[in-house]
């Protein structure tokens, strides 16, 4: 059996994590001097209700990589046979670097192991990681073997497409995002910035003014982007606020084509530290290229191998 693992910044329910055994290494918040675990010792909903009061802005840490050998070990001692470990991308967290070191050090505090352990460095923020990890749980339950998850994340972390929009500004300006002159004009308009990912990095890609026309612009962008045959969920994700989340799940439903699976899912303490308060997200898989229609055919040919 492969063990699936990740770090909390995946942001998957823990419904999600349950249901599909997934490890997860823990990032460490730093609020008021006070050290806290992501997803253990700070629930999200505690966290926002604090931020907007915090003085001294949050910071955050990548896990140690003790955590991740702890977990290699666990999963070890329970009966798995490969473990594939997927990561927040590079471009913005520590998560991959840490990750990759515990393998390095666990290999050689244990030579005789050969349990194989691979790293992907998903390339992709919050439920963007998610997407592909739970995109991986759901190929392994099919029948896919550790080369061909390997292979298909290796493959598709370029094709998860993320939109990001967030209510304060001042996040993006303490991240280098937006300058304060940027900012004054966007909360005077009441613009609201909208981000995607390129080259493993957050860049801001659009601004609409207020949230009726974001809502719009996700869907309208959804439409025409989202690879059908390939995205078989949607994540949208929230801080602060789920009822947006559940007006961009009605809108989908109401103004597309799409008759798969809507998750909405919160995002966690470590990615709300630079999101904020009423940050929205939506992630699925992209289509628009030629890599994109070969990329397309090899998943139909490994579904055509599990039904073998």
């Amino acid at each position: 059996m492969i063990k699936i693992m990740a770090d909390s910044t995946c942001d998957l329910s823990q419904e999600i994590v349950d249901r599909y055994d997934i490890g997860i290494a823990p990032l460490t918040i730093t609020i008021d001097n006070k050290v806290f675990l992501d997803r253990l010792d700070i629930s999200p909903d505690e966290f926002y209700r604090l931020q907007p009061h915090l003085v001294v802005p949050p910071t955050t840490a990548m896990p140690n990589p003790s955590e991740y050998i702890r977990l290699f070990q666990k999963a070890i001692d329970e009966g798995h046979k490969e473990i594939l470990c997927i990561c927040m991308s590079s471009g913005t967290s520590g998560a991959y670097s840490s990750a990759v070191m515990a393998v390095q050090q666990f290999y050689q505090e244990n030579p005789a192991v050969g349990t194989p352990i691979y790293v992907v460095d998903s390339l992709s923020m919050s439920h963007g990681s998610g997407w592909l990890i739970l995109k991986s749980a759901r190929l392994r339950e099919q029948g896919a073997g550790f080369a061909e998850l390997i292979e298909f994340n290796e493959n598709y972390k370029l094709k998860v497409k993320h939109f990001l929009s967030v209510d304060d500004l001042n996040h993006l300006i303490r991240s280098g995002r937006l300058s304060n002159a940027g900012a004054y004009l966007g909360k005077l308009l009441n613009l609201k910035p909208i981000m995607s990912m390129k080259d493993g990095r957050g860049a801001i890609v659009a601004k609409q003014r207020g949230r009726r026309r974001v809502l719009d612009y996700y869907v309208h962008e959804f439409n025409w982007r989202m690879d059908p045959d390939v995205t078989d969920f949607i994540i949208i994700g929230y801080t602060s606020e789920i009822e947006p989340a559940c007006d961009l799940q009605t809108k989908i439903k109401r103004e597309s084509n799409y008759r798969g699976d809507i998750f909405i899912m919160q995002m966690g303490v470590a990615v709300g530290t630079h999101v904020g308060p009423g940050g929205l997200s939506m992630f699925f898989a992209e289509r628009n290229s030629k890599k994109a229609a070969w990329l397309k055919q090899e998943l139909h040919d490994l579904a055509g191998r599990f039904r073998r």
